[in-house]
């Protein structure tokens, strides 16, 4: 296998992941999308969650260019901010963080959630303390919880959280990201350990399909979303306009959260 073909190996093996999304997850995410449209539909919220590199769908989902306010992201620093990787913030002290039982709980103290509110929840191996805190404590305040792993990483993994549950034992629906246990996927001769993860790959095309069918939804419902859209598509005065309409929306969402 020379360099190119490395390269290749990984692209064959993501496309077998985005192929098995599609034949095997899509009722998942259909059913996740109504949840999802029945919270924003009330000009509630769907809630979204993730430590570490499952921070990356959560930025994925809100905000960017083709998304919609509705989701709010929940993302602490301590868990997430991974460029330093040593020294302050370092990478060590964010997997401790993470294992702590009872810091899930803490995060959800500092917002108010409604029972037609909704929470979805990525986490590649469903089992960390924290994710499971979150988990448990959304299901506590009555909302439903939608949790994106790979089963299989899930499965392979033993529970560590003192319930000894999994985040799939907690959550209405899971929907897998179909990315192998130990998630890198490509094996190079000569190199001890594969490379290559391959679960934001999954991620990003089950958030982004799921955000497709949650518009759709909503528009159904005569609730189209504002959409953040580019100004190459719809000119730049016309887009900075709609970027401001749709802040002043997520603004006034997720002010009831912070008690306003």
């Amino acid at each position: 296998m020379d360099s190119q073909q490395a390269a290749l190996a990984f692209m064959d093996a993501a496309q077998r992941i985005l192929d098995a999304i599609r034949t095997t997850q899509m009722d998942k995410i259909e059913q996740s999308a109504q949840i999802c449209a029945n919270s924003i539909g009330q000009d509630g919220l769907v809630h979204l969650f993730g430590t570490g590199h499952s921070r990356i769908p959560v930025e994925e989902m809100f905000p960017r260019h083709g998304s919609f306010p509705g989701f709010h992201p929940i993302i602490d620093l301590s868990m997430t901010f991974h460029t330093q990787v040593v020294g302050s913030n370092g990478q060590r002290q964010a997997m401790l963080i993470e294992k702590m039982e009872g810091l899930g709980e803490a995060i959800l103290r500092n917002f108010v959630f409604r029972t037609y509110d909704s929470f979805m929840i990525f986490s590649n191996s469903g089992v960390n303390n924290v994710i499971m805190d979150v988990a448990i404590g959304a299901k506590e305040r009555g909302m439903k919880v939608i949790g994106i792993v790979s089963v299989e990483h899930c499965l392979a993994t033993a529970p560590r959280h003192k319930s000894g549950l999994r985040l799939p034992d907690v959550c209405d629906i899971t929907i897998d990201n179909c990315t192998p246990s130990g998630d890198a996927l490509v094996e190079i001769e000569g190199l001890e350990y594969p490379v290559g993860p391959g679960s934001t790959i999954g991620y990003t095309a089950i958030v982004n399909a799921l955000k497709c069918a949650v518009a759709q939804k909503l528009t159904a419902m005569g609730k189209p979303p504002l959409v953040l859209t580019s100004g190459v598509l719809i000119g730049g005065e016309k887009s900075a306009e709609l970027f401001e309409r749709t802040y002043d929306d997520f603004r006034d969402r997720v002010k009831q959260v912070y008690g306003g």
